[in-house]
């Protein structure tokens, strides 16, 4: 599969306390293994399983994705700020890929 670039939208300044909502979105086709190509061969089943999230490495958020989740899934949550840190994401798909992305939350 060609190199997956996820999109986060966090807020650029946040205020101590303040929820804010955290958006994704990854590019994946996430076939489900019940449709069947041009040859009547049935497409074998490739999603992204799971998404977690950890704040300055405490986790926060955790999803687990079943095949019926559109292609190019979003993904938002929403987290009460409480100091600056770093937010990491990883995605995992069936065949053991991990996608990973980072972002910087600043609090004031």
């Amino acid at each position: 599969m060609a190199d997956i670039k996820p999109k986060i939208r966090i807020p650029k300044d946040a205020k101590k306390g303040e929820v804010v909502e955290i958006k994704t979105l990854v590019p994946h086709p996430m076939e489900s293994g019940q449709r069947k190509d041009s040859k009547g061969q049935i497409i074998p089943r490739k999603i992204i399983n799971k998404m977690t999230v950890t704040f300055n490495g405490k986790p926060v958020f955790e999803a687990k994705l079943e095949p019926a989740i559109s292609a190019n899934p979003f993904i938002s949550f929403f987290y009460k700020c409480s100091e600056n840190g770093t937010m990491d994401f990883a995605w995992t798909d069936d065949d053991g890929s991990v996608y990973k992305a980072s972002e910087q939350l600043t609090v004031s």
